[in-house]
């Protein structure tokens, strides 16, 4: 199945594809419709006029993976990791398939093409057998980035947790339309020119693996995001450096699953917050 949050007049409901067709389903998005499990309902009445909108707008936990496909974990310098790199997001973080995404422009944006995970059951202290099966969907995101934010310290947080910036969707595809065990194409472009693509075939830690060691530590449960990692080819590893720039069309797909496409608009932000001074 093809699942969405879809507009209407009165505002959202989660809905299933039925050819070009989206059919209601009984919740008011899809955050809805996985905690109460009515993803799986007969649905109901074609929707007039549906567009996709941000799947998933409150997803109780945002775990992301860093340094997971062999080629951009050599393009920064590091060996690879015996264990996942794992940091988190808000769900504030997030923005819709088509939104434009309202960047600082004090700071260095960068792109990050992403397969994310979407929990359909409950899983705690899982192994990887009850981990894959706990999988209720598959989505696309791109995990913007502000470089110079994230390499103020040690934790990449800073740079990584801006509101609106983690454009997701359109849909969610269950298990049985596509299979990233077996890989699937994760490509990056902007204005047209690819600057990312990868296999989910290699990835160093699979959704299974993620999943699994995530719920060793922290409850997932559905409707939970866990995002996959990012191919090589990120503009912080070029030669020169490159940013996001005004304007710029980011389109972000995953073979199978969908396209964002988000158009930047840089904007001059004022900060309030001064380091203290030390006597």
């Amino acid at each position: 199945m093809r699942l969405a949050t879809v507009s209407t007049p009165t505002g959202t409901t989660a809905a299933v594809q039925d050819g070009e067709d989206w059919r209601a389903l009984p919740a008011r998005d899809l955050s809805a419709a996985f905690a109460d499990g009515s993803w799986a309902a007969a649905p109901g009445a074609v929707v007039p006029g549906a567009v996709p909108v941000l799947p998933l707008p409150r997803p109780g936990k945002v775990v992301c993976c860093g340094l997971n496909y062999g080629e951009h974990i050599r393009e920064t310098g590091r060996e690879l990791p015996a264990h996942p790199t794992l940091f988190a997001k808000f769900a504030d973080t997030l923005t819709g398939p088509t939104d434009d995404l309202r960047l600082d422009a004090s700071a260095q944006w960068d792109w990050e093409a992403e397969l994310a995970v979407v929990v359909g059951t409950p899983l705690h202290r899982a192994d990887r057998a009850a981990a894959r099966a706990a999988i209720g969907g598959w989505t696309v995101a791109n995990d913007l980035s502000a470089r110079d934010w994230q390499r103020r310290t040690l934790q990449w947080f800073q740079g990584k947790a801006w509101d609106a910036t983690t454009p997701l969707g359109p849909v969610v595809v269950t298990p049985d339309e596509v299979d990233p065990f077996a890989g699937l194409a994760v490509s990056c472009r902007i204005d047209g020119v690819e600057v990312q693509r990868d296999s989910t075939a290699t990835l160093v830690f699979d959704a299974a693996d993620l999943l699994a060691y995530v719920s060793t530590f922290t409850v997932l449960r559905p409707g939970d995001l866990v995002l996959t990692g990012t191919p090589g080819g990120v503009g912080m590893a070029r030669d020169p450096q490159r940013w996001l720039a005004d304007g710029e069309l980011l389109e972000t797909e995953v073979e199978g699953i969908g396209t964002l496409r988000n158009t930047i608009r840089l904007t001059q932000e004022e900060s309030s917050w001064t380091p203290a001074t030390t006597a």
